[in-house]
């Protein structure tokens, strides 16, 4: 087939994924540009990091990467800043969060918000014309004819699936998506690259969404508070609340015979609540900030596989609508340490059905 007249917005991160995610795509013969965006704000690396976080020190070295690769393919490779946005709509979302005692999961919201958002509004700006978007996600994006609608799937590789990063797209954005490695796994990835002769084929993966350095920054919040039991018992001082998540067990500071986890954070109370290991299972929660995929709406309850972080092994519960905005979810068996703040993404099969935040979790019965 011929697409030498399709043109293709590849997203390039400096590393091996988005590299011969532009590779396969000129190998197909469509007419690719690549894109990278600029976000951080704070003085460049001194020297090479082994362990590279998308938000870092290291920026200008994986721009200074995307680049080398356009050139060796022969595409044209354009910088947007985007330090300013990146700033508004994801790290101060993050330090929000954080400061209300809820765990956010910012690459969520930047993949909806700012690389499938304003980094694409930003090239339109700047006058770049392509018919479709491209990244080095692992995950697939299928049109479903008897439901007229786009569905997001699971990568063949399961092991490195990121559908769950990509649960908060909404149509109008998976109907330009294009994911090329959906179909790969990591290993042959990396050989295609050695093939290719990119320069990041060895490259390591990104570790975090964010370098110890803005792990800094959050420290200037600090409000010190009670660490508590579950009978309101003090049994030490925090030093923030940002700086703690539920399941947490190290780094309290807490002398027990038995370990001890964060059950719960009240930041309007400023405490820390903590407790065994028994006290985070939980089976009910509620959702919000609900994106449909699959389907338009939830008309009935739905029997699904619920993911309720991007490490969780998902597990079957039932989703019931409580009103247009919120969902509760029960699941079969209790499950360990269901945070609010979290993306909690519905699954039938490799069929992502839709997602959205978890807001509160039900007392356990």
């Amino acid at each position: 087939m011929d697409f030498s007249n399709k043109k293709v917005l590849v997203l390039m991160s400096g590393g091996v994924d988005s590299a011969v995610t532009a590779a396969l795509l000129v190998e197909k013969g469509y007419q690719v540009t690549g894109v990278t965006m600029k976000i951080w704000g704070g003085p460049p690396s001194t020297s090479r990091s082994l362990h590279h976080g998308c938000y870092g020190p290291e920026e200008a070295e994986d721009i200074e990467d995307a680049h080398s690769v356009a050139e060796k393919l022969g595409i044209h490779h354009k910088v947007i800043d985007l330090t300013r946005e990146y700033q508004n709509i994801v790290l101060d979302y993050f330090t929000s969060e954080y400061l209300a005692g809820r765990t956010p999961n910012p690459c969520v919201r930047c993949n909806l918000r700012i690389k499938f958002g304003k980094l694409i509004d930003e090239a339109v700006k700047e006058g770049m014309d392509f018919d479709f978007i491209a990244s080095g996600h692992y995950a697939k994006v299928q049109y479903e004819e008897n439901s007229g609608r786009y569905w997001l799937r699971k990568a063949s590789d399961f092991s490195k699936d990121q559908s769950y990063f990509l649960s908060a797209l909404s149509q109008a954005q998976l109907k330009r998506l294009m994911f090329p490695l959906g179909e790969y796994t990591k290993v042959e990835i990396r050989k295609i690259a050695e093939q290719q002769g990119l320069t990041v084929a060895g490259k390591p993966d990104s570790q975090n969404f964010i370098s110890g350095e803005y792990c800094e920054v959050m420290k200037t919040g600090d409000k010190p508070g009670s660490i508590r039991d579950n009978q309101g018992n003090i049994l030490g001082i925090h030093h923030g609340v940002q700086h703690y998540t539920i399941g947490q067990r190290k780094g309290l500071g807490i002398a027990a015979a038995e370990p001890v986890y964060v059950t719960a954070i009240d930041a309007a109370q400023n405490n820390i609540i903590i407790g065994e290991r028994k006290d985070l299972y939980r089976q009910e929660f509620y959702v919000t900030n609900l994106n449909w995929i699959a389907i338009p709406e939830l008309s009935m309850p739905l029997t699904t596989n619920v993911k309720i972080r991007s490490s969780h092994k998902e597990s079957e519960a039932e989703v019931t609508s409580i009103d247009t905005k919120t969902v509760q979810v029960t699941f079969k068996k209790p499950q360990f340490a269901i945070t609010p703040g979290q993306s909690a993404v519905f699954y039938i099969g490799d069929v992502v059905i839709g997602g959205g935040i978890i807001e509160n979790i039900a007392d356990s019965k």
